[in-house]
This record gives C-alpha cells, sequence and structure tokens, in this order.
C-alpha cells in the first residue's frame, strides 16, 4: 500500500470521528462505560486473586513436640522432616521463644495470663514451623510428618496442626472467589463487545448511501474498509483511555492515602506497578480490537451492495 494511501486512509478515518459528533460520542461513552465497568471488575479480580494467593501463602504447619523430647531425637526428626520433598523451609521454636511469641501477640491485655510461667514452669512445648512448597500440599506433609511417629518409643511429636478443616474450606473459598471473578468478567467482555460492535454499525449505517456511492464508482472493498478500521481502532483507543485514567486514578490516590489499610489483616493490595500494566494493555486491546472488529463485521454487509 503506498504511503498516500495511507495517508488517506487516516485523514477520512480521522475526519470520520470528528465530523459524526454526537454518533461518535455515542460510540466513545459506549465503550467508555463497557470498558469502565469490566475494569473495575478486572481491578476487583487481580486483587482478590493476589489476597488469595498471600492467605494461602500464609499457611504453615506447627510441629509440636513432646515434652522432654531428647535433643538427638529433635535432630533426627528435624532431618527426615526436611528431607520431605514438598517441604520449603523448617525453623525450629523452643518453647522460651514460643512464650516470647505468645506475650508479644496477647501484649499487656494478656501479661497477668502469663505470669510465672518462666523457666520450668513453661507449659508450652518445643515446636518446629514447617512452610510447603505448595499450599494445596499442606495436609499431605502433615500426614507424612505424622507417620514419623510409627515405630518410635518415645513418641517425639505430640501434635500436628495445620488448621485442618479451615485450610480445606479456605482453598475452596478462594477457588470458587477466582472462578466467580473470572466469570464475570468474560461475561463484561462479551456484553462490551455487543454494545460497542452494535454503536459502529448504527455509525455506519448513518452513511450507507456513502458507501453504495463508492462502489458503484468503482471502489474497492480495501479502499472502503480501511478509514472504517482506522475509525474503530480510534473510538476504540479514546474510549479505553477514559476508563484507564479513571480506574488507575482512583487506584492510585486508594494505594497513597492510607484510606484502606489491611495490614493488621498481613495482606497488601496489589501494586501499583502491577495493576497499571495489565489493566492498560487489556482495555486498549480490547478497546481498539472490538473497536476494528465491529467495524469489518458492520462494513462487509454493506460491500455486498
Amino acid at each position: 500500500m503506498k504511503i498516500s494511501t495511507v495517508s488517506r486512509h487516516l485523514r477520512e478515518g480521522t475526519k470520520n470521528v470528528i465530523r459524526n459528533g454526537w454518533m461518535t460520542f455515542a460510540s466513545i461513552s459506549s465503550i467508555s462505560i463497557s470498558l469502565f465497568i469490566l475494569g473495575i471488575f478486572v481491578l476487583i479480580t487481580l486483587n482478590v486473586n493476589d489476597i488469595a494467593n498471600q492467605i494461602e501463602k500464609q499457611v504453615e504447619i506447627n510441629v509440636y513436640l513432646e515434652v522432654n523430647t531428647p535433643q538427638s531425637q529433635i535432630d533426627m526428626l528435624e532431618s527426615q522432616i526436611k528431607g520431605i520433598p514438598e517441604v520449603k523451609t523448617i525453623k525450629f521454636v523452643s518453647k522460651e521463644e514460643g512464650l516470647v511469641y505468645l506475650r508479644g501477640k496477647l501484649g499487656e491485655s494478656g501479661k497477668a495470663l502469663l505470669e510465672g510461667f518462666d523457666g520450668d514452669n513453661n507449659p508450652l512445648n518445643d515446636a518446629f514451623t514447617v512452610e510447603v512448597d505448595d499450599p494445596r500440599n499442606v495436609a499431605a506433609v502433615a500426614d507424612q510428618i505424622s507417620a514419623l511417629n510409627v515405630g518410635k518409643d518415645p513418641k517425639p511429636i505430640y501434635k500436628v496442626n495445620y488448621g485442618k478443616g479451615t485450610v480445606e474450606a479456605l482453598f475452596k473459598v478462594t477457588e470458587i472467589v477466582r472462578w466467580v471473578g473470572f466469570g464475570i468478567v468474560i461475561l463484561l467482555s462479551f456484553t462490551a463487545v455487543f454494545l460497542i460492535a452494535n454503536t459502529i454499525k448504527i455509525t455506519i449505517l448513518a452513511r450507507r448511501k456513502e458507501i453504495a456511492i463508492m462502489k458503484l464508482v468503482g471502489a474497492t472493498n480495501s479502499f472502503i474498509r480501511w478509514p472504517f478500521f482506522i475509525e474503530g481502532a480510534l473510538l476504540g483507543f479514546i474510549g479505553s483511555v477514559i476508563p484507564i485514567g479513571l480506574i488507575l486514578g482512583g487506584y492510585w490516590k486508594l494505594m497513597n492515602t492510607g484510606s484502606l489499610d489491611l495490614s493488621l489483616m498481613m495482606i497488601k493490595l496489589t501494586p501499583f506497578s502491577d495493576i497499571s500494566f495489565t489493566l492498560t494493555a487489556l482495555l486498549l486491546g480490547i478497546g481498539m480490537v472490538i473497536g476494528v472488529w465491529g467495524s469489518l463485521i458492520s462494513v462487509r454487509k454493506f460491500l455486498r451492495v
């Protein structure tokens, strides 16, 4: 294609956007509203998935040892737990360290409850804190650790705790949240496609006589299509930029005003840099592709005249 032809298509596509006035406004508004709703749900879905991953990573196994377990047996047990393939890290927590942690967690309100439990009066057990490579392997690893008691006398393990029942329920909930979020995004994507394509069809319908005249004077199909492709891409681009600016502006303010503090829940919102790239690429891509696709479908009908 010649440079002059490309320039002509760009000029015509841009002119179409400008001279259509209210129709252009309606198209851009439709795109912006659809993609704004879609963008909000994408934003929510990304954060929900990120938070679910954070919660899953906090799942760990606590292996409580019997009182007066010999050091040699503790060392052997640690070596055996490390040998389990799914185990990522293991940390020994003495009962003294456990008491310090418990006092810090309870604060001043629980200080009186732990009074006099130092030294030999410490009621806590020595323990191992085990982290696995995949949170979904927690139950299987806990069973393998419990099995290390078999054939040993005295048994070194008092109890293996990983929140059985609660952890499985957590995984089910996070899985449901992910799929529901994904389903909403897909549904809104199809809704956006329908609205945008129909809006562009209305735009082209208003110029059906112009297209018919161009066909009569010998214009090729591609010559007629290209300005509409460019018009659709421009409408999609402009309609995408507006919701991107609104959503990212609002998210930036939310992240920097401190109005939403989830630190006490040990979870954080997805970083702005990760959100901005993903959201911008997604909405721009959807807007422009749908704009061109809507133009293609709409023009094709009139090229048969």
